[in-house]
């Protein structure tokens, strides 16, 4: 019976984890970008993530960021994908592209992460995200989170 209970039990974990193996290797290659980058280019990251979101119409009148700003964030940023993809991951890409064709589009949206993560570790940023709590009506919300606003 011990023999059975073991052989299904493996049987189990092996179906289960046929469905996950793209997204593994696609993490392994995400997790190999993202362990490859300096607290320094998670910055840089970050920043060109702020200048590029500068240019929008509606971002654009709080932004003092210029066009050689840009250029030259993107160059550097250029640098650092091109290092990455062919000298830091090359293996790893190529194992995540075979069974993801949306690798590295996933392996640089966990980079994005990771090097917002670096920005909002800040405490003045921290502090400015959470101003608008401030501001909300929390006896509002929870009359409506427990239902009270209906009954009134």
């Amino acid at each position: 019976m011990t023999k059975l209970l073991k052989i299904s039990a493996f049987a189990l974990v092996s179906i289960l984890s046929l469905p996950a193996y793209s997204q593994d290797n696609t993490q392994v290659f995400a997790n190999c970008l993202a362990d490859s980058l300096n607290g320094k280019e998670r910055k840089e990251l970050a920043k060109w993530i702020y200048l590029s979101m500068s240019v929008h119409p509606t971002l654009q009148s709080y932004s003092k960021s210029s066009d050689e700003d840009r250029e030259q964030i993107d160059q550097r940023i250029g640098e650092l994908v091109t290092r990455l993809l062919t000298e830091n991951c090359p293996s790893e890409l190529r194992a995540a592209n075979k069974t993801d064709s949306l690798a590295i589009q996933r392996g640089f949206e966990f980079v994005g992460q990771v090097a917002m993560q670096e920005i909002m570790t800040n405490k003045a940023t921290a502090e400015a995200l959470a101003g608008y709590a401030r501001y909300i009506d929390q006896e509002k919300i929870a009359a409506i989170a427990t239902g009270e606003a209906a009954s009134k």
